[in-house]
């Protein structure tokens, strides 16, 4: 029986166009994997890609970053209200946090699709640019207002009869430390929307405009009914969950050391919809960790869509959320106002909602929900010149931590963990786009709690600075407050991060903010672990073993924590 959601549409037509829009992003992802300059695009996958609607709402994403699900339609939106006149050849460029975007190095290109006069819809690429500007190479300073983040740009039309506008473009490369990566970058994001374009052309041709965009609402609807039936199956309830953050870089006035602030989560689940509600979380913060709302949604919709639909049988896209309600009292971290920072919050504080979203939903459905992971895309940026070629780098990573435990496994090691799906950077690319050369890449022991089921273990890396004197940046998070068990598992291990020098003196470096490096000096950071699913008596014996014979526990660890002698 054709699902209530397709409205008279053929079954059979609407899974071809359906699952057809799905490729397009999916080609989209490799257009710009094939032709983006830097390494952070090219090889660790730091984008998203999807087709959206003439409203602006996401038909269809690529397999690409969940943290991007609650802010590219606001994006999209936002070009398709500044510009009533969009017309072929047109191109848009779009960072502005306040507008949708989620901060500055997001860079939305967005190209509206025609076919015989009428708007079909848009494709959209958001790529992380490993500079935007700023005092801090990387664009990752610790500043106290958004002015400092760097360039930054509301909807601007980028092309205009499908050429470049040169004095848009000679903007955005005046104020960025790598101009011809950029452009480079730029082109990328064009080219792959195009491809976009074109499918969405093929499938107007072959099916008729009406029925093209009679589908792409029917898709929206089909992913709503999928979700209100997922929520429907659970039992209602209501749950909350609190956190500290460890903070946002800047030391205030009086203080030693940075102040932690604190996130409050309340879940109401009723029938087929679901309200997350963040009142009573801390106020706006003077550093960059104040997320706008459509990030803070972004992490709730990341966390639920896992535990709702493990299978991933639910297209993601912007009718999935219409069940989904998200509150936060303005001016509040989590519902930042202009002109608060931002940058390290799009990350930072997207891991941790979901985690919260998670740890909540345990109080409703216990099966589903799995351990903190590494709360932190824990990020190190370098910068300077390039002794090799003269030229100024910017490197950009993403270290990768623990995956929590779940009810019927061990978590995972050294992956990104719910709001991303970032690829880990290699040594060899590192080192021959930069003047680093990586000393250490390992497992830490011990760092994935204890458990019937073990969390996943963090990593440690160590980078040479090479050559001169480099300008450096971290934004870790689970610096103080560690990856939690559930369930009776053990928290995993905290973020560490210092300095060797080459006099030999080691100092700690910060979890947020800028440092200075001399040359020969050697930069380590431990992500964090996870925490461990269940009680660690009831771990299997043999897995234990296991655990012992690949390094990923200690004796120490194993009688301490197992009780194994």
């Amino acid at each position: 029986m054709p699902h209530p959601a397709l409205h008279g549409i053929d079954p059979a037509r609407f899974e071809v166009v359906k699952n057809a829009l799905l490729s397009a992003a999916e080609e989209m992802k490799i257009v710009l994997a094939k032709t983006a300059y830097s390494p952070l695009l090219k090889v660790a996958g730091d984008y998203s890609c999807g087709i959206f609607n003439a409203r602006g709402e996401m038909v269809a994403q690529g397999p690409d970053l969940p943290i991007h699900l609650g802010s590219m339609p606001d994006a999209v939106g936002s070009v398709a209200r500044a510009f009533p006149d969009v017309a072929p050849g047109d191109v848009f460029i779009h960072n502005d946090p306040y507008r949708g975007g989620s901060h500055l190095p997001d860079v939305n290109v967005v190209m509206p699709a025609f076919h015989e006069g009428r708007l079909l819809g848009f494709g959209c690429v958001r790529a992380h640019w490993p500079d935007i500007g700023s005092a801090t190479p990387g664009s990752y300073g610790a500043v106290t207002e958004i002015y400092g983040e760097g360039l930054r740009l509301p909807p601007v039309r980028l092309y205009r009869n499908g050429e470049p506008d040169p004095s848009v473009e000679a903007i955005i490369l005046a104020n960025v430390r790598t101009p011809a990566e950029r452009l480079g970058d730029i082109r990328a994001q064009v080219a792959a929307n195009r491809r976009a374009v074109e499918r969405m052309l093929g499938l107007a041709r072959k099916y008729g405009t009406d029925e093209l965009l009679r589908i792409m609402d029917a898709v929206l609807d089909y992913s709503e009914a999928m979700l209100r039936q997922a929520l429907a199956a659970l039992p209602d309830g209501d749950a909350g969950f609190a956190d500290i953050i460890d903070g946002d870089g800047v030391i205030e006035q009086g203080d030693t050391d940075d102040r932690t602030f604190r996130l409050q989560l309340a879940l109401r689940k009723r029938g087929d919809t679901i309200t997350a509600d963040f009142a009573g979380s801390d106020p706006a913060v003077p550093g960059p960790m104040n997320a706008p709302l459509s990030v803070t949604a972004s992490g709730v919709y990341a966390a639920l869509k896992m535990i709702l639909d493990p299978d991933s049988l639910i297209p993601p896209n912007s009718g999935c959320w219409r069940p989904v309600t998200v509150t936060a009292p303005p001016g509040s971290v989590v519902n930042a106002q202009e002109p608060s920072p931002v940058v390290y919050a799009n990350h930072e504080m997207s891991h941790r909602v979901s985690e919260m979203v998670f740890a909540a939903m345990h109080a409703i459905t216990p099966d589903r929900v799995l351990a903190g992971s590494q709360g932190t895309s824990g990020i190190t940026t370098f910068g300077g010149l390039d002794y090799r070629t003269g030229q100024r780098f910017v490197s950009y990573e993403s270290t990768k931590g623990g995956f929590g435990a779940r009810p019927v496994k061990d978590g995972i090691n050294a992956v990104s963990a719910v709001i991303s799906n970032m690829l880990n950077t290699p040594v060899e690319v590192l080192e021959m786009s930069a003047p680093l050369r990586v000393e250490e890449y390992a497992l830490v022991p011990d760092s994935g709690g204890a458990g019937t089921w073990r969390g996943g273990l963090g990593v440690r890396r160590s980078w040479r600075v090479l050559g001169h004197e480099l300008r450096g940046a971290m934004c870790f998070e689970r610096a103080v407050t560690p990856p939690f068990g559930q369930a009776g598992g053990l928290p995993g291990s905290n973020a560490r991060l210092w300095i060797d020098l080459p006099d030999g003196t080691r100092r700690p470096l910060p979890g947020k903010g800028a440092f200075t490096t001399p040359p020969g000096s050697v930069v380590t950071v431990e992500a964090p672990g996870s925490g461990g699913f269940g009680p660690p008596a009831g771990r299997d014996p043999q897995a234990l073993r296991d655990d012992l014979a690949d390094g990923y526990v200690t004796p120490d660890a194993a009688a301490r924590d197992y009780g194994m002698r």
